[in-house]
């Protein structure tokens, strides 16, 4: 029986801590520094360098992730979304200890994608971390309903990262796939704020919602969304092939879809479904760009 507790106490603890990383957002970051690796022209196969920096970009999202949860655990109390976070309910002690691990593993990531690929790769792997972590995060989330949007660079240079590991010299397909990242961010953020803008106006968070109204901000989710998905048909003008027209034209006509009934109907219901459209959109464009460059 004291076995099974302990192993029951241990794999609650796993959970906790590998939780507190938000790995599931880092997988998506993850994919979208591959995705810059793949469209960039001159791209090879990869190998070893490849790897190392997938898991750079993996390791310094879970460590700006980290600092998200450990900076805002106060706030997290405050939201039915997040009270159940692990600093939050104090299943996990908040001590500066947590923030020397944040940083090795940051430098450790930063460092790693510096050996196996380039210095301007490392770069765009610690902005990726630093915007999410410090500028949005800690400067402008709880001062201004444009912390998003700020803050959606940090996705764009996950995808420069990749590229510049391919070709220091980034061309039009990479950079703009990062501008696409630039603009999914908000619409997708604030579908979900929608949904949940009870609860950052308890916790006195000004995101859209909270400052213009659930209405006005599913508007503005849909017109982002058809600014979106006009900007990520561009490549094809400049070399992307029919495979990520195919994807991209797909997730973005259901995403501009679920938004207009966002903005026709506001709601909690409809707002999860802009949430959920948004994420099946990027999942279709990047896979599409991977394909798309891979078989042609």
């Amino acid at each position: 029986m004291d076995t099974t507790l302990r192993s029951h106490d241990a794999a609650h603890l796993a959970r906790k801590v590998l939780g507190l990383f938000k790995l599931r957002i880092g997988f998506v970051i993850m994919i979208t520094a591959l995705a810059g690796f793949a469209v960039t022209p001159g791209a090879g196969s990869g190998g070893i360098p490849l790897a190392v920096l997938a898991l750079a970009v993996l390791i310094s999202s879970a460590s700006a992730g980290a600092f998200n949860q450990y900076v805002e655990y106060d706030t997290d109390r405050l939201m039915l979304r997040t009270r159940g976070r692990a600093f939050a309910t104090g299943a996990l002690p908040h001590t500066p200890a947590w923030l020397a691990l944040i940083v090795i593993l940051l430098a450790g990531s930063v460092a790693a994608a510096w050996y196996a690929t380039n210095p301007l790769a490392a770069l765009y792997v610690f902005l990726g971390a630093f915007f999410y972590a410090v500028v949005y995060t800690v400067w402008l989330k709880r001062r201004t309903w444009l912390n998003i949007v700020v803050g959606g660079l940090a996705g764009s240079f996950s995808v420069l990262a990749g590229a510049a590991a391919a070709n220091p010299e980034l061309g039009a397909v990479p950079l703009l796939l990062a501008l696409v990242l630039f603009l999914w961010t908000p619409p997708h953020f604030w579908s979900l704020a929608i949904a949940n803008s009870s609860d950052y106006a308890t916790a006195g968070v000004p995101m859209l919602p909270v400052v213009v109204g659930n209405a006005r901000a599913a508007q503005i989710v849909f017109a982002s969304s058809l600014a979106l998905v006009g900007v990520s048909l561009l490549p094809v003008f400049f070399g992307a092939g029919l495979i990520y027209f195919a994807g991209a034209l797909t997730g973005g006509a259901h995403f501009i879809r679920k938004a207009w009934q966002l903005a026709r109907a506001p709601s909690r219901k409809t707002a999860m479904s802009s949430f959920h459209a948004s994420l099946a959109q990027l999942s279709l464009l990047l896979l599409a760009a991977m394909a798309d460059a891979l078989l042609f």
